[in-house]
């Protein structure tokens, strides 16, 4: 598969991602990259968010692929089950932990909930050594449970621009490898 036959919906977590984050710039980048807009990005509800999920992959004119960071890979996984069969593959980059999700009185409760079933697509996990959002073994346990490949991305941080992540060129060469795959 290439780029050009897929819709890339990118996902950001709590806060969005600035404009030095990997994902806005791959978004300049991307000819069919497109961001999901929440409509409030600073209290995640979990409802509204998995809603703005299922209805721009139901806008989408070709198979999606998610690029989801942080919060914004459980909402993700969590809008799966309600657009089966559209979704080419996931791409998934430092989910938080289910303790950091309570952790943070903003968020939604029910983003922490792990959902009842493995994904449908083939996905990856990256995860990072030493992220202060999710121990390395909450990133292997979430990707077992989804059934998702994970990729040890090292000493990492939550892989942000504030980590040293801006372009995040091994990132990119990383996700054209999965699309190839697919």
């Amino acid at each position: 598969m290439r780029r050009s036959d897929v819709d890339i919906l990118l996902v950001p977590g709590l806060g969005d991602s600035g404009p030095d984050h990997w994902q806005s710039l791959w978004h300049a980048e991307l000819p069919t990259a497109r961001r999901i807009e929440q409509i409030d990005w600073d209290r995640p509800q979990f409802e509204s968010w998995k809603d703005q999920i299922i209805k721009a992959v139901n806008e989408a004119e070709r198979p999606v692929i998610f690029v989801a960071h942080s919060l914004g890979v459980w909402a993700a996984v969590h809008s799966s089950p309600f657009i089966r069969g559209r979704i080419a593959g996931g791409f998934f980059v430092a989910p938080p932990s289910r303790d950091a999700i309570l952790a943070v009185d903003a968020v939604d409760r029910a983003f922490a909930t792990l959902p009842p079933n493995r994904l449908t697509y083939p996905s990856v996990i990256i995860a990072s050594r030493d992220d202060p959002y999710a121990a390395y073994a909450d990133s292997c346990a979430l990707a077992q449970h989804l059934g998702a490949d994970l990729v040890d991305a090292g000493n990492s941080g939550h892989i942000t621009a504030d980590s040293g992540h801006g372009p995040w060129p091994e990132g990119l060469l990383r996700f054209a490898g999965f699309i190839q795959a697919l």
